[in-house]
């Protein structure tokens, strides 16, 4: 059983006096459904589950009267065996974006404040979710209900609950917190064993299902199935849910991320996707995929100074996967083989990089990079220990041209300090900390 972050989060929901509502959003197969109802089930007497998707006949229950008291008699009515008794039910509606009655009635639950109510969602961000101006959904009397519920989003396993998944423990994490912050190398036996599971990282990815099948059998034939078919069903998403003129071209915006990543520079361009597509054709494409929760972007930056988010320009960017083993199952067959043995050439940049966006954006980071055409270009930047930080993502070893120039030259950059992620132990060289690739998920002080 996967232990999960968001397990403390719906503890501390919980015990919140007059808590709202809880809307957990997060991409397809990420676990929401699995958390949610173990964690009602152990806490709560009576636990009452509602999938709008596999019970279209439950939406009914939540038209016409929005007083608690009528939906819960709707809902005993429909669901066999619901209970309601206050203080001691738990509602779950799922796939929440298929039922906007019901998120409606949030707020009346909020007023009611006699069962607490946890709401699921694969595609919150772009359908179902914020109130869209159209007639038909006012003539619905759907709004959103602001300042009645609270929303969390929920991501794929992060490296460090996949170290949990391993065996690894909060003790032995806690050594790799400490050779961070001393500056030391991490114990040869445990450095092998965390490098060795992170480049299973980077293969497998973070999604439950991938994960426990990899942890069962070891068998990459069968991660790659499962990850090919939540592929699969993100593109049956794509042509479900999005606006009918758009459905072809995010299918094709999608499709195109691993060719985005494959050239020198790695900024998104359109006329990637197709010959010949402009921007003002796949703008909101792409904004409709990353409000998906399956893709995150990294922005240029126009000077290496904080906010980093003030100097991001909005129209250069990179597109990453938001989960490593996804954007490998987009690869050929045998990239996984590769990454384990070690095997790539030109494309283990894109790899490597991919995977420190997926640990970067699951830890809640922006993403943001620095290139100039004068070919000066730095993987990542980020605020670390409050000065703006250069990150540079080597797969194995490599050296740091741009980072160097960008310290040499701190009157033009206002630069001081380096992280080096690669096949390396801990160690530092003047202003550059070396650190091995897995301890990226260890980077949280801003």
């Amino acid at each position: 059983m996967l232990k999960r972050k968001i397990e403390s989060l719906l503890q501390d929901w919980k015990n919140r006096p007059a808590h709202k509502p809880l809307v957990i959003k997060g991409v397809r197969q990420c676990g929401k459904t699995f958390s949610v109802l173990r964690f009602a089930r152990e806490n709560y007497a009576h636990t009452v589950y509602i999938d709008f998707f596999e019970q279209p006949e439950a939406k009914v229950a939540f038209q016409g009267s929005k007083k608690v008291d009528d939906i819960v008699m709707n809902l005993s009515a429909i669901v066999p065996g619901a209970t309601f008794v206050p203080a001691q039910t738990c509602l779950i509606l799922d796939e929440l974006q298929e039922c906007p009655e019901a998120r409606t009635a949030l707020k009346y639950f909020k007023t009611d404040c006699r069962y607490d109510v946890i709401c699921t969602g694969s595609l919150l961000g772009v359908s179902g979710y914020g109130s869209t101006g159209k007639k038909e959904d006012k003539a619905k009397g759907t709004s959103v209900p602001v300042g009645y519920e609270t929303i969390v989003e929920m991501n794929p396993l992060d490296f460090e609950e996949f170290l949990w998944a391993n065996g690894i423990t909060d003790q032995i994490i806690g050594k790799l917190r400490e050779s961070l912050e001393a500056e030391t190398p991490v114990p040869e036996a445990i450095h092998r064993r965390i490098s060795d599971l992170f480049l299973q990282y980077i293969v497998v990815g973070g999604m439950p299902e991938a994960v426990s099948i990899f942890l069962d059998t070891h068998d990459m034939g069968q991660v790659l199935s499962v990850q090919r078919n939540i592929v699969d069903e993100y593109k049956d998403d794509m042509v479900k849910y999005a606006p009918d003129a758009d459905k072809s071209k995010i299918r094709e915006c999608f499709e195109s991320i691993p060719r985005q990543l494959s050239k020198e520079n790695k900024k998104f361009q359109y006329a990637t996707i197709r010959k010949g597509a402009r921007a003002s054709q796949y703008l909101g494409c792409l904004q409709w995929i990353e409000d998906a929760g399956i893709i995150v972007r990294c922005y240029n930056l126009s000077q290496t100074q904080l906010p980093l988010d003030g100097n991001a320009e909005e129209d250069v960017f990179k597109v990453y996967m938001r989960d490593s083993g996804l954007f490998l199952s987009m690869l050929e067959q045998g990239t996984q083989a590769d990454v384990l043995q070690g095997n790539l050439l030109g494309y283990k940049g894109a790899i490597f990089e991919n995977v420190m966006a997926d640990v970067f954006s699951k830890m809640g980071r922006g993403l943001y990079y620095f290139h100039k055409d004068s070919g000066l270009e730095v993987d990542f930047l980020m605020r670390y220990k409050g000065q703006c930080t250069l990150v540079e993502v080597k797969a194995a070893t490599g050296n740091i041209k741009s980072t160097r120039t960008i310290l040499k030259n701190k009157d033009v950059y206002h630069v001081n300090s380096a992280l080096k992620l690669g096949k390396y132990n801990v160690g530092r060289s003047g202003e550059t900390l070396t650190l091995p690739l897995y301890m990226a998920f260890l980077l949280v002080t801003y």
